[in-house]
């Protein structure tokens, strides 16, 4: 858990005080991510042209402005001068200041009315791109095979539905737009100050190169540091996780003290990290403002002199010295976008990745009948590998009539689970063929077949709701009646009226204000009402205590009754009374038959039957 967090923390872009940033996680193929992303934007390209047009005029208008002003200011500057001067009838001609401000509010008010239509045609556009994306991602998801979900941490997978995506939507939202108006507004303010005086934009981008090698001279400093801020911190919210998930074990062996020694190791590397990546990336702001006042100076004092010799009015230094002001900012922002811009393409790259992966098998486009399920079931020379160098099934041959209970058994990884999931096709065989009253299971579509199976696990799935809806979900749109008649067969109902809010109580995300055994109760009552004609019972008394699983065992006793079955256990006391039994082992069937038959073969389960039985070593026989 702790790697998955540390994992997590480093790919994560840090940002640092005033816009720098820390390391972020480069994509490795840009150029063609940009250019598939690129193609989720295209339905939307008339609004993007209008969003483009919206910006450039927001952003026009904005940069006008200090020009306009400078006008009000030069006549206000020639009328108080020619007062000074004692000229006869010289007055400021406060007309033409109302005019030019005038004109500069409407100016700044149409910057605003298109600043905002930007903004709000841009999130229709990039909410509706992500929600496209959501919903491939979805689709995707439910196509891929179950080898995907077992090959890939489910924490992975998840970050790349909701933090990836999520990360796609903020840049189209705001970092596409920022990156138009800072190109404009770099664009027109370096006109803009050309136009005024060329000489005095030379003196200002005289301090650009000294601002480049501060730049260079603490960024990679201070990203070192960020790097093992990040690092540190994905250590610290493992450690913090796995200590308060598994805080039982902590306190049981008397590790508190262990665990908060190392909390504190980490917690000081975070410290020591942070604390040098703050201060070296907060030296920045204050030497490229030192920098900036130089340069700011410059300007003042050559803008001075021009306006002393007549050369340029005092309105336009005015206006210029506005302009270079504010032409570090589209360069900062600009900076920043390209640093989020490298973290979206390899946010986009992991989500199509996972487009990308293969798909199951497609299903037959020749859907079965709707004839009745007897639940004969065949395996014919099947053959099954999860890597193709390491065949796990070879030749398997199994014949079930309907109605049969079959237990499988065998030691951890001889095939029984594999068996099970080669049956309800969640991977398909490598050989051979599986039927159901005859049909290859790979003529039906997978909603059709899975239809046909009920399930319970060794991990029992409830979802927060209440217990009314845990039930229905084996059959949605089923009667309060179906419901309690579904409890009452699985031997639910009593607990569950014992409850404050009977069938209306609420689970909690984990369900755990409920035993392990009333949760096994209420997938058997979900498994009744789903009404299944072949059944798959997988350990599903493995968890409880002994009284418990008697329970369990009537409940399910009663739900295998007319209905073929399957049953997985490691208990093989649990499975005497079964039609048949398949011990198997490294794969194969190696011994079938009842218990008894199997019992006096004196074979591998018998064996393994005995096994449970024995006597527990004492330590008088160890040192005897």
């Amino acid at each position: 858990m702790s790697q998955n967090h540390e994992r997590q923390g480093g790919a994560r872009m840090g940002f640092g005080p005033r816009g720098l940033m820390g390391p972020v996680e480069k994509p490795k193929n840009f150029k063609g991510t940009l250019r598939r992303l690129s193609l989720y934007l295209r339905p939307q390209l008339p609004i993007l042209i209008i969003i483009v047009v919206m910006a450039v005029l927001s952003t026009l208008f904005m940069i006008l402005g200090p020009r306009i002003m400078g006008l009000a200011t030069t006549r206000l500057f020639e009328g108080l001068r020619a007062k000074l001067l004692g000229i006869s009838g010289a007055q400021v001609d406060f007309d033409y200041i109302l005019r030019i401000l005038l004109i500069l509010g409407g100016l700044y008010i149409l910057s605003a009315i298109f600043g905002f239509l930007q903004q709000y045609l841009m999130a229709g556009v990039s909410q509706i791109t992500v929600y496209n994306l959501r919903k491939e991602v979805n689709l995707k998801l439910a196509r891929l095979p179950l080898q995907y979900f077992d090959s890939h941490a489910h924490g992975d997978i998840l970050s790349r539905v909701t933090n990836d995506i999520d990360t796609i939507s903020t840049t189209l939202q705001q970092s596409l737009t920022q990156l138009i108006t800072s190109g404009v507004t770099l664009v027109g303010i370096l006109l803009m100050m050309l136009t005024i005086s060329p000489t005095m934009t030379l003196m200002s981008f005289i301090i650009i190169p000294a601002a480049i090698l501060v730049t260079k001279a603490i960024a990679p400093r201070s990203q070192k540091h960020f790097a093992g801020q990040q690092k540190s911190l994905g250590e610290l919210n493992g450690h913090v996780e796995e200590m308060f998930t598994g805080h039982r074990v902590v306190k049981v062996f008397g590790q508190e003290a262990q665990a908060l020694k190392e909390f504190d190791t980490i917690n000081e590397r975070l410290f020591q990290a942070g604390w040098k990546a703050q201060f070296i990336s907060g030296l920045m702001m204050p030497l490229l403002t030192f920098i900036n006042n130089i340069g700011y100076v410059l300007v003042c004092v050559v803008g001075g002199i021009f306006v002393t010799r007549g050369i340029i009015p005092i309105g336009d230094v005015q206006a210029f010295i506005s302009y270079s002001r504010q032409f570090s900012q589209p360069i900062a922002q600009t900076a920043n976008i390209a640093n989020i811009l490298q973290s979206t393409i390899a946010a986009a790259e992991r989500v199509f990745e996972l487009l990308d992966e293969e798909e199951e098998v497609p299903e037959t486009e020749l859907p079965r009948g709707k004839e009745p399920i007897h639940g004969a079931i065949r395996f014919q020379d099947v053959s099954f590998s999860y890597k193709e160098d390491s065949p796990l099934i070879e030749g398997l041959n199994v014949a079930v009539a309907p109605g049969q209970s079959i237990a499988i058994v065998g030691p951890t990884g001889a095939g029984k689970t594999t068996l099970v999931n080669l049956l309800m096709r969640f991977y398909d065989v490598s050989q051979g063929q599986i039927t159901v009253d005859g049909v290859d299971i790979r003529d039906m579509k997978r909603g059709e077949l899975r239809s046909i199976f009920g399930t319970v696990l060794q991990d029992t799935w409830l979802f927060n709701g209440t217990i009314r809806d845990n039930i229905a979900y084996g059959r949605p749109g089923a009667s309060e009646e179906d419901i309690i008649r579904a409890a009452q067969a699985a031997h639910a109902d009593h607990f569950i009226r014992t409850l404050p809010q009977g069938y209306d109580t609420l689970l909690n995300e984990e369900a755990s204000n409920i035993s392990q055994g009333q949760k096994q109760l209420l997938t058997i009552a979900r498994a009744f009402l789903a009404d299944p004609a072949v059944l798959i019972l997988d350990e599903a008394t493995s968890n409880v205590d002994t009284r418990t699983e008697l329970i369990i065992q009537q409940a399910m006793a009663r739900l295998m009754q007319n209905r073929t079955a399957f049953v997985i256990a490691h208990r093989l006391s649990t499975i005497k009374n079964a039609d048949s039994i398949l011990v198997m082992n490294e794969g194969k069937i190696i011994e079938t038959g009842t218990h008894q038959e199997l019992m006096e073969k004196q074979g591998f389960y018998s064996e393994l039957y005995n096994s449970q039985f024995a006597k527990p070593v004492t330590a008088e026989a160890i040192a005897g």
